[in-house]
């Protein structure tokens, strides 16, 4: 007599098919501990084939069963975190291939080894960020590549969830770093190309280039002097904290300024025309280790003009340095050394100088800008044209070092305030002078004083009413004295989030030595004779 397959209760914990005494084909089974409930096939007492296992607390799983163990493909559902996994199952562990969706947003695609991650993943966590490579024990471990929510990305090597060995970092702001790793961190051997243009190629230990560049150094010494009028060249190195050369940096901007002693007026009272030029002196002193501050001057470079007796001049302009005209700037950072509006310190292309050229007689070629000027002696004689000189050119740094080539301090500008402020000083001290000479002698020297400071600070008036080339070149002179020069770093970003400290030298700035010298016409004079 076959057994009977219909619907019974063969006990108080079941209701459904039973074959041979035993539960076989579709039924309900309450176990004994009311915590757990199956729904689903049996066979030969077991759960086998299609069915759904649920928990008291709402969590369930719905799949394959084989032999009353959990193995195939199925559902779990975890109700006390809200994770979802769909995919195969051995032994009722995630094992093989599947997709979880855990409750925090995170979400896995890939393959399990008895509820582990394991092999290779996708990845998204609860920010968005995605890692796609090799997982091992639930981390990521081996090759992979990491996409950040800032928008960095980095392709590597991985242990225990953290960027180890060989990798590449492509950062958000366009800088790269390509070498070794160790705790998330750049250690070992490696290379960073920066989005300011800085390059360092060289070992690296816990997130900082090992042996980079810490400080500025100028060559030469603290204190350099040059005769007036004549032209001279800095040269800048970079070193590290033990003060060795840092040939692996490259890139690194750097800009020239130059300064002047700031008057410091005595305790004595201020008449009010001096009060008035130091209210009209807005700018910031700058701080220096000479144990004085400073404010700016102008600075230039030295252009070159050839002798033509028919008056014309070429004036041949390079860009000094290392940095080709086609070398990329940094954005907002200007090409010119002291007059960049970003230093905050003045200088730039004193106004006084800037000359009046046709568009068509400069060329450019190969970062040098070539400026033909045609003009007459009898315009240059009286000053209505003046030549054009570049402020200093912003300099990169190639293997630790760099060159300001060509310099030379600007004419003071017409009406320039500190020089202003230093006659007036001397007019009070020359008032103060013992009595020892007649008033009539004594206002005489104080009007000629007064005129001559008059002249020579009148730019404009020295050029319309110049007598001769001598006279306007003596009132456009540099004084002697001493000036400082300061190399700073306009880096922009800063590399590694930190800028250089400046460094500075003294300028002293000599008389030209007297020579004797035959000129032209007088040789001529002789010849004739």
């Amino acid at each position: 007599m076959a057994a009977s397959h219909k619907p019974q209760r063969n006990s108080r914990y079941y209701t459904g098919e039973v074959k041979n005494l035993l539960r076989d084909g579709y039924g309900l089974y309450v176990y004994p501990n009311s915590f757990f409930r199956y729904e689903g096939q049996w066979k030969s007492g077991k759960k086998h084939g299609h069915g759904k296992l649920v928990m008291k607390g709402g969590s369930f799983y719905e799949g394959e069963f084989v032999n009353g163990e959990i193995e195939g493909n199925g559902l779990r559902y975890w109700a006390h975190s809200g994770n979802t996994y769909s995919g195969q199952f051995s032994c009722g562990e995630l094992h093989g291939y599947g997709v979880m969706q855990y409750g925090s947003g995170e979400r896995f695609e890939g393959e399990f080894s008895y509820g582990l991650r394991e092999g290779h993943g996708f990845l998204v966590d609860k920010e968005g960020q995605t890692y796609e490579g090799s997982f091992h024990k639930n981390k990521k471990h081996g090759e992979g590549q990491m996409k950040y929510r800032n928008g960095d990305q980095y392709e590597g090597g991985w242990i225990l969830d953290q960027r180890q060995g060989h990798g590449l970092m492509h950062f958000e702001d366009g800088s790269i770093y390509e070498g070794q790793w160790r705790n998330n961190l750049f250690n070992g051997q490696g290379t960073m190309i920066h989005s300011s243009g800085v390059v360092f190629e060289g070992l690296w230990t816990n997130g900082q280039p090992a042996g980079g560049a810490s400080k500025i150094v100028i060559e030469g010494g603290d204190v350099l002097e040059v005769f007036q009028g004549s032209p001279f060249t800095l040269e800048v190195q970079l070193q590290n904290e033990s003060g060795e050369e840092t040939p692996g940096e490259n890139g690194r901007v750097l800009q020239i300024w130059a300064g002047i002693r700031n008057v410091v007026t005595p305790d004595t009272p201020t008449p009010a025309a001096l009060l008035k030029l130091i209210e009209d002196m807005e700018e910031k002193p700058v701080p220096t280790p000479f144990g004085f501050e400073c404010i700016s001057y102008p600075l230039m470079e030295r252009a070159f003009e050839s002798d033509d007796s028919r008056g014309s001049a070429l004036l041949a302009v390079a860009k000094s340095g290392f940095v080709r005209a086609d070398s990329p700037i940094p954005e907002g950072e200007s090409e010119s050394g002291s007059g960049s509006d970003t230093m905050g310190l003045g200088g730039g292309t004193p106004s006084y100088l800037d000359g009046k050229t046709d568009s068509s007689d400069q060329i450019g070629c190969s970062g040098t800008t070539v400026v033909m000027e045609s003009f007459s002696e009898q315009r240059r004689l009286s000053g209505l044209e003046e030549d054009w000189f570049p402020p200093p050119a912003n300099q990169r740094v190639e293997a630790g070092r760099a060159k300001f080539l060509n310099l030379m301090l600007a004419p003071p500008p017409p009406n320039y305030q500190l020089f202003l402020m230093m006659d007036e000083l001397e007019k009070q001290k020359a008032a103060k002078k013992p009595a020892g000479k007649g008033p009539s002698e004594k206002a005489e020297k104080l009007t000629s004083s007064q005129e001559k400071n008059a002249d020579s600070r009148s730019g404009v008036a020295s050029r319309l009413g110049g007598n001769s080339k001598k006279d306007t070149l003596d009132n456009r002179s540099v004084r002697p004295g001493d000036y400082v020069l300061m190399v700073k770093e306009v880096t922009s970003p800063p590399f590694m989030g930190q800028s250089l400290s400046p460094a500075f030298v003294l300028l002293r700035v000599l008389p030209p030595k007297n020579k004797s010298k035959t000129t032209r016409r007088d040789s001529l004079k002789v010849k004739t004779k």
